[in-house]
């Protein structure tokens, strides 16, 4: 698979980046572009955002506040007797001034709509949302689940419509969270991917830009929708929810049999991850994890590392295949299907989450030093997903965005405030399902097969990769874009 990563724009001034084998095109963000939104939304008078769920609450807002005073109007369509009318009305969205109504309608109105509705609702009402637009309104979406959803049942989209997409790589409350810390830091924000699936009138690259730009990405890259849909449900899979999850319960379990009190193992395991591990990956790149170990921590993140980079790899595999051939979109239906509108019960409640109050109320009395361990098995596992997408052919802002940046500057941050279960259990329904069909499959390879070959010596060739793999190049391509703010969550 092979995305076109160039392309140019009458609006906005575009940048090159350097990437392991050549460059890609991406626009830099910041609000000093904001007086160039109404050029990029030439023809868009109003736009619909049909939802209020985690993105399409942070989307309204973000697109609202950045093209105040301009004579656009955001509008937000929910389904009838929602939850969330009032709170969007707290928001300030209301009927009263025509900026809140009924999905379909307001769907019927956009010259954009921009469908941010939960998947099993896009899958079940995606034909009357497509019967209610007027002729040549422009179809947003927010990730790839929809076209994957046509292409299992046959559809497709309406001819006559643009289709675009602009995917933030954060969850919806950094989306907002970040645009609000970049009133104050230029540029803050979550990056995005933009595709463009059809462009009947040539305007669907510049109206994509606009879009990213309006959310306060720091910079945009493009891919396909195709290629996005594919990374970004098995990103949420892997090292971004299932993987994570799995690997802590499973590190936790590790150091409470060999001795550890509850706290010393929450804060080897999931307080790890979440919190000096992201920071360091962040701030400084994955080779900087073991560069920051003495010899002896080095020698233990080796041994990890190597045992655990071939177990993730083969899993991240099968989670792409089954992604690529609709298995996996199958699985998500069918569970939407039988669960109906029950809630899911839970994934925490295994005994070491008990454990994760009295972690946090110590934070501020000690200085969390890397697990060595703890930090093989989880830069193996972003290794083997790096690694994974590479090898399918994504471009390389890509694979950095969803297999690093998104996780240690959006996700990780939040689990870190609330801990890796309470986010399971707070992601999209997508999401959940996913990590809850495979994170006990990590589970299950770290523990049989990855932490007893720990014990044997490294594996040299793997390590001598490490050290040489074009992911550092790429990163380090991708930090020079990067705010100079990290998210504060409240």
């Amino acid at each position: 698979m092979t995305s076109t990563t160039a392309y140019t724009s009458r609006v906005f001034p575009l940048d090159t980046m350097d990437v392991p084998g050549g460059t890609e095109t991406v626009l830099r963000g910041g609000r000093h572009l904001f007086p160039l939104l109404p050029q990029a939304f030439a023809g868009i008078r109003r736009i619909g955002v049909l939802g209020w769920g985690p993105q399409g609450r942070a989307q309204a807002l973000n697109l609202r506040d950045s093209l105040a005073g301009t004579d656009i109007r955001v509008a937000v369509g929910l389904r009838p007797g929602s939850h969330s009318l009032a709170d969007a009305r707290a928001h300030g969205f209301t009927e009263d001034d025509g900026t809140l109504g009924d999905w379909l309608t307001v769907a019927g109105e956009g010259d954009l709509v921009i469908l941010l509705i939960a998947d099993s609702a896009l899958a079940a009402h995606h034909q009357e949302i497509f019967a209610a637009l007027q002729p040549g309104a422009v179809i947003g979406l927010s990730h790839g689940f929809l076209m994957g959803h046509l292409r299992e049942s046959g559809g497709g989209f309406p001819p006559g419509h643009g289709v675009i997409a602009v995917c933030p790589k954060g969850m919806g409350d950094s989306v907002r969270r970040l645009y609000e810390q970049g009133a104050h830091v230029n540029g803050a924000g979550i990056n995005s991917s933009f595709a463009v699936h059809a462009d009947p009138d040539g305007r669907a690259v510049d109206l994509a830009l606009g879009w990213s730009v309006a959310l306060g990405s720091p910079y945009t890259f493009r891919t396909t929708l195709d290629s996005e849909y594919r990374s970004d449900i098995v990103g949420e899979r892997a090292i971004l929810l299932g993987a994570v999850h799995g690997m802590v319960e499973s590190l936790y379990t590790r150091y409470r049999l060999a001795g550890d009190d509850e706290v010393t193992a929450y804060e080897r395991s999931c307080e790890n991850v979440t919190g000096p591990i992201a920071r360091t990956i962040s701030r400084a790149g994955l080779r900087a994890v073991r560069e920051g170990l003495d010899q002896a921590a080095r020698d233990v993140f080796d041994r990890a590392y190597t045992a655990t980079y071939a177990p993730a790899r083969e899993i991240v595999a099968e989670i792409y295949d089954e992604v690529a051939d609709g298995t996996e979109l199958r699985s998500v239906i069918l569970a939407e299907r039988r669960l109906g509108a029950r809630p899911m019960s839970g994934i925490g409640g295994s005994p070491m989450w008990a454990v994760s109050n009295r972690v946090r109320a110590r934070r501020d009395s000690r200085d969390l030093p890397v697990d060595p361990f703890t930090a093989g098995v989880f830069v193996a596992t972003m290794t083997a997903q790096i690694d994974e997408f590479a090898e399918r052919g994504h471009p390389w802002s890509e694979i950095v965005n969803e297999s690093v940046i998104e996780a240690v500057d959006s996700l990780l941050p939040y689990m870190h405030a609330r801990d890796v279960a309470y986010m399971v259990d707070n992601c999209s329904r997508t999401a959940r399902l996913g990590a809850r069909r495979w994170g006990p499959r990590f589970l299950a390879a770290y523990e049989q097969i990855a932490y007893p070959a720990a014990d044997h010596p490294a594996d040299a060739a793997l390590l001598a990769a490490f050290a040489a793999h074009p992911v550092h190049e790429a990163l380090a391509a991708a930090a020079g874009l990067r705010p100079s703010v990290d998210i504060s969550v409240t």
